[in-house]
């Protein structure tokens, strides 16, 4: 049995599984980041930050989902979400044609229509139904459900590079970054970005963070903060989430290369199960 995440995920290993991820690819005319353990985030950043060209990212190949495939005979994959990347086609073809030649496998690729911790929170939950004994299409169907009650919001300081990339409108890019303004947004149910409110500074922002989360139905499970070099504000956060909801899950983390190019210096990425 094999987990498989593309790097949208944040993480390189999983303790006590057999789990891998596979790179993205952030590049400029001059630059290429491949994200995988070798990747200094910090260097990405601040590269791409003092760069004044275009800087895109390229989603792993069929080849390179084949090869992390390796022999397993049960292969679970967790994808970025298909509105956003080529990723979770490529993953798809590349499960079929897997099959093809090894009759005997089963492979079942995820769209999460979702990004960062909200990935990792299916990966987690993956990884903790194959060790309850159930069989591969119980453990798929369970962890598809579960992925229907998480959800995924963000706090952004810019959309610069989302905006380049034809991720969200160059109009609503402009409001951030201005004045200090804190973009408030959520994946929406088809896997696009959405926003949802903006705000002057992080403290303002607290407060309309719980209201989103309560009005999702968070009730004090998993949630996951992933940032970008922002840890003072994650922890704002997990201390808001704690003390509302005493018995919350919080795990904090920083973003890897992928989500640390959308989400931009100071971004921060909030899975949670509802």
């Amino acid at each position: 049995m094999k987990i498989i995440s593309d790097s949208s995920c944040d993480i390189i290993t999983l303790e006590n599984a057999n789990f891998c991820t596979v790179p993205f690819k952030i590049s400029t005319n001059i630059h290429e980041f491949t994200d995988d353990c070798f990747l200094d985030v910090k260097d990405m950043v601040n590269t791409l930050a003092g760069h004044k060209g275009r800087s895109f990212t390229g989603c792993p190949g069929i080849q390179d989902w084949l090869d992390a495939f390796g022999s397993e005979k049960e292969i679970y994959v967790c994808t970025l979400t298909s509105a956003l990347s080529g990723s979770y086609s490529s993953a798809r073809t590349a499960a079929i044609q897997y099959m093809d030649e090894h009759p005997d496998a089963n492979v079942y690729v995820f769209d999460t229509l979702s990004a960062g911790p909200e990935v990792l929170l299916l990966v987690d939950k993956i990884n903790e139904l194959t060790k309850s004994g159930l069989s591969f299409e119980d453990v798929c169907r369970e962890a598809s459900r579960y992925l229907e009650t998480t959800r995924l919001f963000f706090s952004l300081e810019s959309l610069h590079n989302l905006a380049q990339n034809g991720r969200v409108s160059k109009i609503t890019a402009s409001a951030a970054g201005l004045l200090g303004i804190r973009i408030l947004g959520t994946a929406s149910k088809e896997g696009t970005l959405e926003q949802i409110t903006k705000c002057r500074g992080e403290q303002k922002l607290i407060p309309k963070l719980m209201n989103e989360l309560k009005k999702a139905g968070y009730k004090g499970g998993k949630l996951y903060i992933a940032h970008v070099f922002n840890p003072n504000f994650a922890n704002i956060i997990k201390k808001s989430v704690i003390d509302q909801y005493p018995d919350a899950n919080v795990k904090l983390y920083e973003c890897r290369g992928l989500c640390s190019f959308y989400a931009e210096n100071g971004g921060i990425l909030i899975g949670c199960e509802c």
